[in-house]
C-alpha cells in the first residue's frame, strides 16, 4: 500500500524531526510494522544524515523479535529490547507487588535487573 500525499507529507515531517537513534530503530527493529514507503523515507533521511549500512547492522544486533515479526519494546521507553526476563512490578518504586516479564534496552537493562 502506498502513502497518500497527505500521509507522505506527515511522515516526511515526522522523519525529519526524529532523532537518529529513533530512525535507526524504525528502519531495523520496527520495519515489519511499518509501511514500505515510510521505511524508505526513514532510510533516505538516515542516508542524508550520513548513517551507513554498517550502523544499521550494528543497531539491529541483539534485538529480540516477537512472534509478529516486530521487535519487542523496552518496558521503560520505546527503544528495541535486547534483554528479556522476569522482574518485579514495583509500587511507588518501594514495594515489590508481583512478578512480571520485563523487556529492556541497553540503557535500562542495568537499572532494572539490579533491584
Amino acid at each position: 500500500m502506498t502513502l497518500s500525499a497527505t500521509e507522505r507529507l506527515k511522515v516526511e515531517r515526522d522523519v525529519t524531526a526524529a532523532a537518529t537513534e529513533d530512525l535507526l530503530g524504525r528502519v531495523t527493529a520496527y520495519r515489519a510494522g511499518m509501511e514500505p514507503d515510510a521505511v524508505a523515507l526513514a532510510r533516505e533521511e538516515l542516508a542524508r544524515r550520513g548513517v551507513g549500512e554498517d550502523a544499521l547492522l550494528e543497531h539491529a544486533g541483539g534485538t529480540i523479535i516477537g512472534p509478529d515479526g516486530c521487535a519487542l519494546k523496552c518496558s521503560v521507553c520505546h527503544r528495541p529490547a535486547v534483554r528479556r526476563g522476569w522482574g518485579w512490578h514495583w509500587l511507588w518504586g518501594v514495594l515489590p507487588l508481583f512478578p512480571r516479564r520485563l523487556n529492556t534496552c541497553p540503557r535500562h537493562a542495568a537499572r532494572l535487573w539490579q533491584r
